[in-house]
């Protein structure tokens, strides 16, 4: 399990603050990893999750469903029951799914569906594919999260745009800080003006080249936070699966922030009023 030793002394954040990515595997005794998963991660449950942002200060966080867990959204379900409106959840959905299960799943407080284009988690979806689950969740008005590389958020870019409903791109994209970035940036940004489109200035760690601290995303991360303040959140990304350096220090992640939006007023919005909105955390779950 990841340890979630946080110094006891630390600072806690602003009332309300939302860890808006974050994962739960397990307990693996209640939910066993499915054969046809895409990896194999570690146990990280419900219990450890609330451990590490207790100790951090976060009061709301959404869990989103990994593949790890295939398509078994019963740790997720079971995490949103246990947290009575703390969490919000991002499914993630094939286009067989019913509508009555998209239902249940919204009840119990999934506000997103997720996409991955990376090829370790399976690569791009089918256009047909995506279109299916779209006109599942839009009764629902749900978000639909997407997980890209800067090369394929080029490729996709035109994909992304069409979408109808709210837009949030993981890990600002992913981009590969040993390329020239105007061309990915300049995308997220006009993506941003849409109005549609929020960003997550989440993954740190995954696009960093230096290691911890991380300070070389910074640049990058503080570009689209004051190009669209009220468009960007923040998430950990715990229990930070499939990396191949070491394991991030959460702390220092949060940390991070500070050098990233370095007004009171710009975390407030990266940390509380954004994802209030977007996720609806102002309300309770249907």
């Amino acid at each position: 399990m990841p340890d979630v030793s946080i110094p006891a002394e630390r600072g806690v954040l602003l009332p309300g603050a939302c860890d808006a990515h974050c994962h739960i595997f397990g307990p693996f005794d209640r939910f066993p990893l499915p054969g046809d998963r895409s990896f194999t991660p570690p146990e990280a449950p419900e219990t450890a999750l609330r451990r590490l942002h207790d100790r951090l200060g976060f009061h709301r966080a959404v869990i989103v469903h990994s593949q790890g867990h295939g398509r078994d959204h019963r740790p997720l379900l079971d995490a949103l029951a246990v947290g009575r409106g703390r969490y919000r959840g991002v499914a993630v959905l094939g286009p067989d799914v019913s509508a009555k299960e998209v239902a249940r799943l919204d009840v119990a407080g999934v506000c997103g569906t997720r996409f991955n284009f990376l090829a370790h988690l399976g690569g791009a979806p089918a256009p047909e594919r995506i279109q299916a689950v779209l006109a599942l969740v839009r009764p629902f008005d749900w978000h639909v999260a997407i997980h890209v590389t800067g090369a394929d958020l080029i490729r996709y870019a035109d994909l992304i745009a069409a979408i109808e409903a709210r837009v949030v791109i993981d890990h600002m994209a992913r981009p590969d800080l040993s390329q020239n970035l105007a061309a990915g940036r300049e995308i997220l940004c006009r993506l941003l003006d849409s109005g549609r489109v929020w960003v997550k200035l989440s993954g740190a760690d995954r696009i960093s080249l230096m290691g911890a601290p991380y300070r070389d995303v910074v640049p990058f991360a503080r570009d689209l936070a004051a190009h669209a303040p009220e468009r960007v959140l923040w998430g950990s990304d715990w229990p930070h699966v499939n990396i191949s350096g070491p394991m991030p220090d959460d702390a220092a992640l949060v940390d991070l922030l500070t050098e990233i939006a370095p007004s009171d007023w710009l975390r407030r919005r990266i940390l509380v009023d954004n994802p209030a909105k977007l996720f609806g955390f102002d309300t309770p779950p249907r």
